[in-house]
């Protein structure tokens, strides 16, 4: 009998479930300076503000959206 273990998400799919939450009245910031890290700044229409830095967009994306949700 075989079991259902869900397949963990690519970046892609991360990446796309993300942007898929995050309203359209936010405003986001990607950079990433020449050899080094990502950063993303995210803003609610409430003027809150919150910004990570990590090793690849997508980490960064989704710690952001954590905090501000």
């Amino acid at each position: 009998m075989g079991h259902n273990y869900a397949k963990p998400l690519t970046a892609e799919a991360r990446m796309e479930r993300v942007f898929s939450r995050i309203p359209g009245d936010w405003s986001i910031k990607m950079e990433r300076p020449q050899g080094g890290k990502w950063l993303v700044l995210m803003q609610r229409p409430d003027g809150m503000l919150h910004q990570e830095t990590a090793d690849s967009l997508i980490e960064a994306l989704e710690e952001v959206w954590r905090s501000l949700r």
